[in-house]
């Protein structure tokens, strides 16, 4: 039936090139070669109140005027602009010898599967909650995946406060899985809250990518979305890290970490990133992490990751004192870029020094 609609469309146009059409109910001026079509659509990115992510695709209606269809081929236009992003590099995926992307993402890639942008982790929250994981914006009902291989230690309510069957935890309902494999010598664990369903039990082996639930929206949350977190060491809420240095990336893009300071070496906490491309002009906004609850990588020390960055140059502006200082640097495919700023001293793209070796370059006094 759709064939033959089609066929009898096509027929149609043609046919209108040696025949003039029936004219329409409100004149308007036409030719015989020229039936009307309504313009396109628009597609741009814009933050919504719904999904605050810059990435967020916006359709915007065209021009509703009728316009004459022409039978030669129109000049190439700028190409839609999109959320697309590349499949994402197999797990486990570490190029550089300190990065450990060891876990697939929660929700597939036929959904938005990237971290909101005003709910990192770092960010504070919910009077001067700081918050542990990142947000990913899925719809209610959208399937949970386990993000790599190991043992459910934790199915359903209670997860924040440690009491099973409390339907006022602030997780609502969630799993943990104990994974498998773990990161010099510590094990690892990965967090689903706010989940409407789970589908797994206590004890039950999950493999990467197997169904434990949908999103929803229990516990303390404003709207259905999927909280994840990556854990080392302990099942426990102090025990984080920034899953955006644990997940794999799009293949052909990277991440961005950095460690932000004032001249003193102490951490800024709560300080407004901007990162712009180079090439394409579009702009991020990071925070650097706030105050307790959250721990920097073992390795970069970072207070402020940024996932998702297409490969290529990028400005980083740093607000200090009165001025934005600022910084261009390279995001790698497949890895990390590392930056510090260090107030009055400026920037550095020297990588971090590895674990344990700080005390070899300590100078003596």
């Amino acid at each position: 039936m759709r064939k033959a609609f089609f066929l009898m469309s096509t027929l149609g146009v043609f046919l209108a090139a040696c025949a003039a059409p029936t004219p329409p109910a409100t004149p308007a001026p036409q030719t015989e070669t020229s039936p009307l079509i309504v313009a396109p659509v628009v597609e741009t990115l814009s933050p919504l109140l719904a999904c605050p992510n810059p990435d967020c695709l916006v359709t915007i209606p065209g021009d509703e005027t009728p316009q004459p269809l022409r039978f030669d081929l129109p000049t190439p236009g700028a190409q839609p602009v999109s959320a697309w992003r590349p499949p994402l590099y197999p797990v486990p995926w570490a190029l550089a010898a300190y990065d450990h992307f060891y876990f697939t993402r929660p929700i597939a890639a036929d959904e938005v599967n990237w971290p909101v942008a005003n709910y990192r982790y770092g960010g504070v929250f919910f009077k001067d909650v700081t918050h542990t994981g990142v947000d990913i914006p899925a719809k209610a009902g959208t399937t949970v995946h386990a993000a790599g291989p190991g043992t459910v230690v934790w199915a359903g309510w209670g997860l924040f406060s440690g009491e099973p069957g409390n339907t006022g935890d602030a997780y609502g309902q969630a799993v943990a899985i104990r994974h498998d494999f773990g990161y010099n010598g510590q094990t690892l664990y990965t967090i689903y809250a706010h989940m409407r369903q789970v589908d797994v039990a206590y004890g039950e082996w999950v493999d990467t990518g197997d169904a434990l639930g949908e999103v929803g929206d229990t516990g303390f949350t404003t709207g259905p979305h999927l909280h994840f977190e990556i854990r080392i060491g302990a099942n426990a809420y102090y025990y984080t890290r920034n899953p955006e240095l644990w997940i794999a990336p799009p293949q052909g893009w990277g991440v961005l970490a950095g460690r932000i300071m004032e001249s003193s070496g102490e951490t800024i906490k709560k300080a407004s990133v901007l990162v712009r491309s180079l090439v394409t002009t579009q702009e991020w906004t990071v925070y650097t992490y706030g105050p307790e609850a959250v721990r920097p990588d073992d390795y970069y020390n970072e207070n402020m990751a940024l996932s998702d960055l297409p490969a290529g140059r990028y400005t980083v502006f740093v607000p200090f004192g009165e001025h934005t200082r600022k910084i261009e640097l390279e995001i790698r495919p497949g890895q990390v870029t590392y930056f510090t700023f260090h107030g009055d001293g400026g920037f550095s793209l020297a990588p971090p020094m590895p674990p344990g070796m700080e005390s070899i370059f300590t100078p003596v006094k």
